[in-house]
């Protein structure tokens, strides 16, 4: 898998997390996460399938809360964690979870881009230029989407219906791959190396944003089977 398309799926993957730090933040510094996280249905769930992980998580978040860190170095703390099982996750996702949960991560990246192009590098790329938090600037609505997704994803990925990736899968998803890429780099050009490298991005917000869409909008344009296919093997090689 192209370096390029993993980092891609950690861009969008990743910021799923903001959200959950978001609610640790409520109301006050000194109260306990799980009181802020009742109202958060995909903490409740990593919850039950997981409550050493959550344990452990809210523990940190304590810690650090106390400790009088900031939301952004909460974030940068825990996100690698809660990545990292979202992954897992994915994996054993029905196809239609896999490509709605990405579907959505798009459709929040093209509501931050209408805020403006800073706020979507931004949200993108956090480690590049300093994050931002959609829970602030975007529609409520849409929000509430995203974590339904979340909860249904990770509902799904240890359901009946749990998914088994196949090598068959993951040879059809490097050649759904090859194409996207090579359109990608013909439209581009030199600026397709955005991807890989996002701190060239600074002073280009604006072209690396639409980089990010038209690369998992490509990959939305498959069949559903194999546009799962192809997410599953971004995340499994981050």
């Amino acid at each position: 898998m192209n370096k390029r398309m993993r980092i891609g799926a950690v861009v969008v993957i990743a910021v799923a997390v903001i959200s959950v730090i978001y609610f640790s933040q409520q109301p006050s510094r000194d109260s306990q996460p799980d009181a802020a996280f009742n109202d958060m249905p995909a903490w409740q769930v990593i919850k039950e399938q997981d409550p050493a992980f959550h344990k452990r998580i809210q523990d940190q978040m304590v810690v650090m809360q106390k400790e009088g860190k900031t939301e952004q170095q909460i974030i940068d703390a825990v996100q690698p964690q809660i990545l990292k099982l979202q992954v897992g996750k994915l994996q054993h996702a029905p196809d239609e979870n896999v490509v709605e949960y990405m579907r959505l991560n798009m459709e929040q990246t093209a509501a931050m881009q209408k805020v403006s192009d800073d706020d979507c590098f931004r949200f993108l790329y956090p480690a590049v230029k300093g994050g931002v938090n959609p829970m602030r600037v975007l529609d409520k609505s849409l929000m509430d989407r995203r974590m339904q997704a979340d909860v249904e994803m990770m509902r799904a990925a240890a359901g009946p219906d749990r998914h088994t990736v196949t090598q068959q899968e993951r040879d059809t998803a490097r050649a759904d791959v090859a194409p996207i890429m090579q359109k990608l780099a013909k439209k581009y050009g030199d600026d397709f190396q955005l991807l890989q490298n996002p701190r060239k991005g600074v002073g280009k917000e604006k072209l690396s944003c639409d980089l990010v869409q038209d690369l998992w909008g490509n990959v939305l344009d498959l069949p559903e089977e194999r546009a799962a296919g192809v997410i599953r093997l971004a995340v499994s090689e981050m």
